[in-house]
This record gives structure tokens, C-alpha cells and sequence, in this order.
């Protein structure tokens, strides 16, 4: 039994297994539809758009299916990505949309090892094993693979940065911390939701270590990331835009007299002719700034309103989406969707039961794993949410609810009940 127990736990395993379920859930969800729906479908969308015009020339720009000039709709990294899909393999092309996903399948798959090495040091080689296990087989993180979107690569950055925390918060060398600054740098520059997170990181490990320099060279380094991107915002639109413009919009979808909570797709410029019309006259700082002063009105003008919506949007979120979880599991959904929504369901519970845990037994190295499910969550409360929005926290909802089935008696093994020391 110990060996089973200890091939079970074998990093190398667990990582083969997540990658054989991505690629056979990519085969599975491209076998009924043409090449030529795969070609263009996946990427009708804002980083494919703007992908796309980067391919053909015309810059960071057109976040919808017309040339409407320059954005900073969405930060830059997986758009350059998709646009190196559509050169190495061409626009629109079933080879970009399967070079895409491919890159899709390494990013949620190498999740599972530094969140492996996170809950090592957290709780021990069982809570390690198990959340990355869970990572492996999670419905959610297998069927965003085929979504042209930066939540894979977001869920990566987002443990590597947990696991990298821990091991700063030991004492580490100046170019250590540089390299840290650099990944919090690269991350902003893929999903700008994480900036959210670097105050409080950064404020820990001066805590932790005694020492404000060192994080202050790594907020140097993230900072250096983020300049030329910024500088190029301001030439564009004579504004300061540090990371992205599109709050304002992301404010209004969420907060306006015919939202439902949870999404309003047909209000979007990307569908609506007349928003998209006012976005081109307006132009893209004006257009959401209009948006972020309606939304604001609206939610001045309707505080019961706000608070139900605000409610909606936290169910949704930890539910994977739906607003009425209960409801849905007692219809007659599919199976495959009813399971994928108990497993968010579950998850999310045990994840607050992981948080009990690290908080009652008083584990010192807690902090970033139970921060980052309380404050990276806020902004979709205030807009938007949906799994896509919760996928990239999932890895650390994960790792705490394995934490939770340690405490339960589930697992067994992973060094002592009362950790005070980070495991090495």
C-alpha cells in the first residue's frame, strides 16, 4: 500500500495524467466540429481580434471585428501569443487554433507543479499530492483548454507566484528578488486583476523577512515590466492607462438597469452596433469613462439592487457560474454539467474549510494562500463573473481544499499536525 500510495503521489504522474485529459478533452470537443468553424469561431473574440491585428500589421489594436484603432482593452501577452499562432501557422487557420490550445494544455497542465511545491511547503507531501490531483482532474480547468482566452496561462502565473511567495518569505538573494518582481511584472502583463494581490504580497514578505529593500526591488523589477506598456498607452491616448482601459464597460455590464448579475452579453460592443458605433466616436478613454459614470449612477441611484446584484455575482462565481446552483442541480441538466458545478461547489466549501484550518492552527506561512481567494474575487463582484473570471484563483481553491480533507483524516502522511516552519 505505501508503494501504490507513494507512485500515487508522484509528481510525474500526476502531471501525465492532467496533460492526457486536456488533450483528450480537446480531441473529444474538436471531433463534431469542421476545421473551418475551428479556424475562426475561437478567435471572434477580443484577444483574437486583436490578434489578428497584430498579425496583419496594424498593431495593438481592433478589439472587435472592425478596425477601430488602438486598445489597451486587455493587456498584452496573450494576444502577442495568439498572433504568434496566426504567423508560425496563419490567420485564421486550424493550425493556429491548434497550436493555441496546445499552449492552452501546457499552461493548465504545468499548473499542477508549482502547486505541488506550494502545498509541500504549506502542509506536506499528501496535501501536495492531492491538490495537484485535483488540479489534474478539475472539469473546469480541462474545458477552458479550448477557450482563446489567458485563463490557463493566468492559473500557471497565479501558483507559480503562491509557490515563489514561500519560498521568498525564506531569505533569498537580490537576484532572487528581482526574478520575483519579474514574474509579478510578466503576470500583470497577462491578467491585470493580479496587481490587486502585490501590495499585500509584497507587505507580507517585508513582514516576513525584516526588510523592506528586497521587496522594494522586486516592486522595482514589476514595476520596469509594466513601463513600456504604460508609456505606449499614454502616446496612444494622451491619458495615463497603466495596464488596461476596460473597467469602465466592465463596470456598466455589471451595474446598469438591464443587467441580470451575472453576464449581458448582448450589451457588449463586441454584439451591440449601436455601442460599438458610440465606442468608434467616442473613442476608447472617453467611451469608458461614459461607461464607468453611468455605472456609478447606477449604483448611487439603486443600493437594494446593488446589493442583490453583488450577491448574484458572489454565488456565480464560487458556484462556476450559475446563480442558482441548487435550482440547477435539481433539473434536468445534463450530467456532465450537473457534475461540473457540484465539483465547484465542493470545492469552493472546502476551500473555506481549508481556511479554517491554516487559520486555527495558526501556520505561518498561510497568508498568500488564503488572501488570494478573499481579494482577487472583488473586482468580479463589482462587474462581472463567471468561470472563466474564477478559473485563474481555482489553483489555490484547490490547495486549500486539500488542506481541509487532510484535517478531515482523508489523507495521512505530510509531516506534523502544528507546521510552523515552511517545508523545504
Amino acid at each position: 500500500m505505501r508503494r501504490i500510495a507513494r507512485v500515487a503521489s508522484s509528481l510525474p504522474l500526476i502531471v501525465i495524467v492532467a496533460l492526457g485529459l486536456r488533450l483528450g478533452y480537446v480531441w473529444q470537443y474538436q471531433q463534431p466540429r469542421t476545421r473551418q468553424a475551428l479556424s475562426t469561431i475561437p478567435f471572434l473574440l477580443e484577444p483574437g481580434n486583436i490578434a489578428y491585428a497584430l498579425a496583419s500589421g496594424k498593431g495593438f489594436s481592433s478589439p472587435f471585428r472592425a478596425e477601430t484603432g488602438p486598445t489597451a482593452w486587455m493587456t498584452p501577452v496573450y494576444p502577442l501569443l495568439i498572433a504568434g499562432c496566426f504567423r508560425l501557422f496563419g490567420i485564421y487557420s486550424f493550425g493556429s487554433y491548434v497550436a493555441a490550445v496546445l499552449l492552452n494544455c501546457v499552461f493548465s497542465t504545468l499548473v499542477c507543479v508549482p502547486l505541488f511545491l506550494a502545498g509541500r511547503r504549506i502542509r506536506g507531501e499528501a496535501v501536495a499530492s492531492v491538490a495537484a490531483w485535483l488540479w489534474a482532474v478539475f472539469p473546469n480547468a480541462i474545458k477552458f483548454t479550448v477557450s482563446i482566452w489567458d485563463v490557463s496561462l493566468s492559473a500557471l502565473l497565479v501558483a507559480a507566484i503562491v509557490w515563489a511567495t514561500l519560498r521568498m518569505a525564506e531569505g533569498r538573494s537580490a537576484a532572487g528578488w528581482i526574478a520575483y518582481g519579474l514574474l509579478w511584472g510578466f503576470a500583470a502583463m497577462t491578467n491585470a486583476t493580479l496587481v490587486a494581490l502585490v501590495p499585500f504580497f509584497l507587505g507580507w514578505l517585508a513582514y516576513r523577512t525584516r526588510d523592506l529593500a528586497r521587496p522594494a526591488v522586486a516592486l522595482c523589477a514589476a514595476l520596469l515590466c509594466c513601463a513600456p506598456w504604460t508609456v505606449r498607452n499614454y502616446e496612444v491616448f494622451h491619458a495615463f492607462v497603466p495596464l488596461r482601459s476596460v473597467m469602465g464597460l466592465q463596470l456598466w455590464m455589471g451595474n446598469n438597469e438591464r443587467t441580470q448579475g451575472r453576464w449581458a452579453g448582448p450589451l457588449h460592443p463586441i454584439d451591440n452596433a449601436a455601442d460599438r458605433a458610440r465606442y468608434i466616436e467616442l473613442g476608447e478613454t472617453a467611451y469608458m469613462e461614459e461607461k464607468k459614470q453611468e455605472a456609478m449612477q447606477f449604483i448611487l441611484a439603486n443600493p437594494a439592487r446593488e446589493i442583490d446584484l453583488i450577491w448574484s455575482r458572489f454565488v456565480a462565481f464560487w458556484s462556476g457560474g450559475s446563480q442558482h446552483p441548487l435550482d440547477d442541480l435539481m433539473s434536468r441538466h445534463s450530467l456532465a454539467f450537473g457534475g461540473i458545478l457540484l465539483f465547484n461547489l465542493l470545492a469552493a466549501i472546502a476551500a473555506l474549510g481549508g481556511v479554517v484550518v491554516l487559520v486555527r492552527e495558526d501556520v505561518p506561512t498561510a497568508f498568500p494562500v488564503i488572501l488570494f481567494p478573499i481579494i482577487y474575487p472583488l473586482a468580479a463582484y463589482l462587474t462581472l463573473a463567471s468561470a472563466r473570471y474564477r478559473l485563474p484563483v481555482d489553483p489555490v481553491v484547490l490547495l486549500l481544499a486539500a488542506v481541509a480533507l487532510k484535517k478531515s483524516g482523508g489523507l495521512h502522511g505530510g509531516g506534523p499536525r502544528r507546521r510552523k516552519r515552511c517545508l523545504t
